[in-house]
């Protein structure tokens, strides 16, 4: 009783944060609000103030906003105008941080790039995006000469070099950036006065975990909105806050949630190329990072390192982000002693978030979007329907497909790709006429307690990363957050696979270990204790590195497609739980042969 009574005044508390977001009005669209404009009101305050901290280098407001004017007045004097786009393909450091900004004050449109991207998944985002230049950085330099002869911008001129560490000179295909940059132009440009938050700021490419990547649109409005409120609900920011950044600014969770929240009230931000687990907590204390900007494998890969000297007593206090999984929520918490994680859920092109604004464990929080979630047929991968040819309502805490209601308070922006914005949409739900935005996502409510009324929801898993076996649907997060509690396995990935003359998806899990020491009878003991029969995967891939995309999501498409086949699993070992057998062994051609045959009896 006293627990519940703690928590009614604490949740109560929190209305003094809630309430002013719950009156925060949206930019009207025609209104001088951008991300340009938050900056320069931002530095007008804090102009001597450290902006950015990087490797060695430190930067105040005032030096960006000048770098950036600097910079945007070389592109207006190369032909740059109002809605023009510009391919951004470079690593976290200062100099994405300035390009942005400077494309931001001319009112063009910054296409983000995946750093990892290669081959003809960067010709893909290049050409599709229409853009007129190219900045890029030195260390993606290979990448980019690799493609020169499929791209659409092909002027020297227009691709613009911008050196990283001095290792290389400017190549004889590209312009070195610093060329014709006039330092006298320092001061803001009068073309900013004409962005509204109705343009288009950035084109924000979903992860290609499922295919060829696609461009969300991110329009002013959306950028300042959503980092504004993430300050005032989410971290509590503050200009005396410093945030921790590894992510990847080329992605919403780094760039809106990460450095657009420091700009929106002053705050500092360590950036950094990438996560690294074991200078992590050395550079928390270095730059007395309070705040910490995450997605849920950051927080596992933490978990895995040994304990040291620099965990305790670490200055950060909350963290936003999304990825957080329950079997993991309350040990990085305590661990850690983080006092407020405040997990979101939202894709980038999606119409709507959810905030866990209360600060409630394992929870995705709360919406002010009509959200629904419907009976789905994961077997088929369709939405289910009654006699009556309607979609069935989940009424209880059973997962559902979670569809949210298109409306003028949950815009949807969709795609540069209107063919592909269609594929989002789903008609006709409730009434007829009506539009759905679909999440792709199973979600499910759960109780909370005392929660000022409003409905908590838990992310389940992502459809088709559900399959299933023996009559039975399976979640693969559930199963890898199981399988992730054994000692001696290190993030595992598990997805389903076709087994001939079996109905539904086999499990499958992948995940590297050390094979010459791994004690295979305890594994499967542990198995067997913890998961349900139909839950426990069949086979086991011992893979040397799990391949994650650049927001540390980890690929499923290529594992599913080779499986368990011997002659595709690149000399990677294979181990099978036989029918009937208690302990998994390696699999060899000979009962490979027999599963091929559909004689295996699963």
């Amino acid at each position: 009783m006293f627990k519940k009574i703690s928590e009614f005044f604490r949740v109560i508390g929190e209305l003094k944060f809630i309430i002013p977001l719950l009156r925060y009005k949206w930019p009207e669209l025609d209104s001088n609000s951008s991300l340009a404009h938050s900056f320069q009101e931002t530095v007008l305050k804090y102009a001597e103030e450290d902006f950015l901290y990087f490797e060695d280098e430190v930067w105040t407001y005032a030096q960006t906003n000048e770098a950036a004017n600097i910079l945007a007045n070389k592109l207006s004097k190369e032909g740059i105008e109002h809605g023009d786009k510009i391919v951004l393909f470079m690593e976290n450091r200062p100099n994405f941080v300035i390009s942005l900004l400077a494309i931001n004050k001319l009112g063009a449109i910054g296409a983000l790039i995946n750093t990892s991207l290669t081959g003809k998944p960067l010709v893909h985002c290049i050409n599709t995006s229409d853009s007129k230049k190219c900045i890029f950085g030195e260390e993606l330099s290979n990448s980019l000469e690799d493609v020169l002869s499929e791209i659409n911008i092909t002027k020297s001129s227009d691709l613009l070099w911008v050196e990283d560490n001095n290792l290389n000179n400017c190549p004889e295909w590209a312009s070195n950036i610093k060329e014709n940059l006039d330092q006298s132009k320092s001061l803001n440009l009068e073309q900013t006065n004409s962005v509204v938050a109705g343009d288009t700021a950035f084109y924000i490419y979903t992860s290609g975990t499922t295919g060829v990547p696609k461009a969300a649109l991110f329009p002013n409005v959306k950028v300042v909105a959503g980092s504004t409120n993430i300050t005032i609900a989410g971290y509590r920011l503050t200009s005396d806050d410093c945030m921790y950044n590894c992510l990847p600014l080329y992605h919403s969770t780094g760039l809106i949630l990460g450095l657009c929240a420091c700009i929106q009230v002053g705050a500092s931000t360590f950036i950094k190329r990438k996560f690294s687990a074991s200078s992590f907590w050395g550079e928390v204390q270095k730059f007395n990072t309070t705040a910490f900007v995450y997605v849920g494998e950051l927080c596992r890969y933490l978990s895995f390192q040994e304990p040291c000297n620099e965990e305790v007593n670490n200055p950060i206090s909350k963290m936003v982000g999304n990825g957080l999984r329950p079997d993991l929520w309350d040990t990085f918490r305590n661990r850690f002693n983080v006092e407020r994680i405040c997990e979101i859920y939202g894709a980038s092109e999606a119409n709507g978030m959810f905030m866990n604004l209360l600060n409630k464990d394992q929870t995705i929080g709360m919406t002010n979007t009509d959200i629904k979630l419907f009976a789905y047929d994961v077997a088929e991968d369709k939405l289910k329907v009654d006699e009556n040819g309607k979609y069935i309502e989940i009424k209880d805490h059973s997962p559902g497909l979670a569809l949210m209601k298109i409306g003028p308070n949950a815009i949807y922006n969709g795609y540069t790709d209107a063919q592909a914005s269609e594929k989002k949409i789903i008609r006709d739900v409730v009434e007829d006429g009506d539009r759905w935005f679909d999440t792709g996502d199973l979600l499910k409510t759960m109780d909370v307690g005392f929660a000022l009324g409003r409905q908590h929801y838990q992310f389940v898993d992502r459809v088709g990363d559900t399959f299933r076996w023996k009559s039975e649907n399976v979640s693969t997060n559930e199963v890898a957050e199981i399988l992730n509690a054994f000692n001696q396995v290190n993030m595992a990935n598990v997805f389903g696979v076709k087994v001939p003359q079996s109905e539904g998806r086999a499990g499958m899990v992948a995940f590297n270990c050390n094979l010459n020491d791994f004690e295979w009878k305890k594994f499967s003991k542990f198995v067997s204790e913890k998961l349900p029969s139909y839950a426990q995967p069949i086979f086991v891939r011992i893979i040397e590195e799990l391949e994650t995309t650049g927001t540390f999501k980890l690929k499923k498409n290529d594992l599913r497609e080779e499986a368990y086949h011997l002659d595709k699993v690149k000399g990677d070992q294979i181990f099978v739980k036989k029918p009937g057998e208690n302990t998994y062994t390696i699999l060899d051609q000979n009962f490979y042969n027999v599963i091929q045959e559909g004689r295996a009896g699963f």
